[in-house]
């Protein structure tokens, strides 16, 4: 079956950067749209970036700048370069196969002030 594991999360101080990873398996990975997508606390999913089998990506205007979305077919595997991070950037990231409703367990980013 469909497998999205994400990793790299973790507590980073405001202004600081991480780079989170989802692993895919079971899946078409390379004719796959691929997303990544947030919850904070109290609030609803949120899309944070997206691409296309192609490697054209979309983001949020939240994060237009400072976020980087990218993916490496060979290791099926989809990349978020999350720089320059915000307080309120704090949730779980997610990562999904766009339109399959697959979603991956999660993982924390906790930024501090």
């Amino acid at each position: 079956q469909v497998q999205l594991v994400e990793s790299g999360g973790g507590l980073v101080q405001s202004g600081g950067s991480l780079r989170l990873s989802c692993a895919a398996s079971g899946m078409p990975f390379s004719v796959a749209f691929m997303g990544w997508y947030r919850q904070a606390p109290g609030k609803q999913r949120e899309s944070v970036a997206t691409i296309s089998t192609g490697g054209s990506a979309n983001y949020a205007d939240f994060v237009k700048g400072r976020f980087t979305i990218s993916r490496d077919n060979a290791k099926n595997t989809v990349y978020l370069q999350m720089d320059s991070l915000k307080p309120e950037g704090t949730a779980i990231y997610y990562c999904s196969w766009l339109g399959s409703h697959c979603w991956g367990q999660g993982t924390q980013v906790t930024v501090s002030s």
